[in-house]
């Protein structure tokens, strides 16, 4: 078989370089782990960064809650107070139109009041028995006259007064005015009353008055309760001649009627 020659010179064959053994570039670190050529063969895991509180986003939650709570508040004290005011401007408005129709009310009966005070006018004389000292006073025209008993054959004289018509006369009938000419003594009279004052729980109380159209008339007066009746008025007694003389109010909202005709009594002493 011919040999092939080489074209060329022949180039020196350089020796082989020894190959060196994992051994030889193995090393440990510092770290304990092992390294090759002076680096580390094992990389060291790197664990993650711990995440940073959000102070700020905090703060700022919890500013809005308190806001949020404070807004809450402020409209349901707004509602609360708004409600307050409606149902005071109500009651308000409520006393107001209570108010109005007193007034109106009042102003009703004051005219009415007055009304009837100018229907008593002219005022009419009344003129008891000649012969019992002929007692006469002035009363309102409005009110109607009842004479029960006319003094007949020396007994008691009886008239009774009371605005429009006098009812039936009885204890607990109340009438603007009782006249009563008693064929009896003043002395009497006024020691029955007595009598009766004595009695528990009366209700009755007098005084001495002065009264008449020449204020020359002198006599008691009786303030409570009507004996024998749950009437209260009042009762003057006086002495006319040998006779003793009763007027008596059954109530007292006849008060200023009965003033004013005190105030217009005469007779023949």
């Amino acid at each position: 078989m011919p040999q092939v020659q080489p074209s060329g010179p022949a180039q020196p064959v350089q020796p082989a370089q020894p190959v060196q053994s994992i051994s030889s570039l193995q090393g440990i670190g510092p770290d304990g782990l092992p390294t090759a050529n002076g680096m580390p063969m094992v990389q060291q895991a790197q664990l993650p960064p711990e995440p940073k509180k959000d102070i700020a986003g905090l703060v700022k939650t919890i500013a809005i809650i308190v806001v949020s709570l404070v807004a809450v508040t402020f409209i349901g004290l707004f509602i609360w107070m708004r409600l307050q005011y409606d149902e005071v401007q109500t009651d308000v408005q409520g006393q107001i139109d209570v108010a109005v129709a007193a007034a109106k009310d009042e102003q009703s009966l004051k005219m009415e009041a007055e009304f009837l005070e100018r229907e008593k006018y002219p005022y009419k004389t009344f003129s008891g028995p000649i012969d019992y000292g002929e007692l006469s006073f002035e009363y309102p025209r409005t009110w109607s006259v009842y004479v029960a008993a006319a003094a007949e054959k020396g007994g008691d004289f009886n008239a009774y007064f009371n605005p429009e018509q006098v009812d039936a006369v009885g204890i607990d009938t109340i009438n603007a005015l009782r006249v009563t000419i008693l064929n009896a003594s003043f002395d009497d009279v006024v020691a029955d009353y007595a009598r009766i004052m004595e009695r528990k729980n009366s209700g009755l109380t007098v005084q001495s008055v002065t009264f008449g159209r020449n204020e020359n008339i002198i006599g008691n007066r009786y303030t409570g309760i009507i004996p024998n009746t749950d009437l209260n008025g009042y009762i003057v007694v006086f002495k006319i001649r040998d006779k003793t003389v009763i007027l008596q109010t059954d109530s007292v909202l006849f008060t200023a009627d009965f003033d004013k005709l005190l105030g217009t009594v005469v007779f023949n002493a």
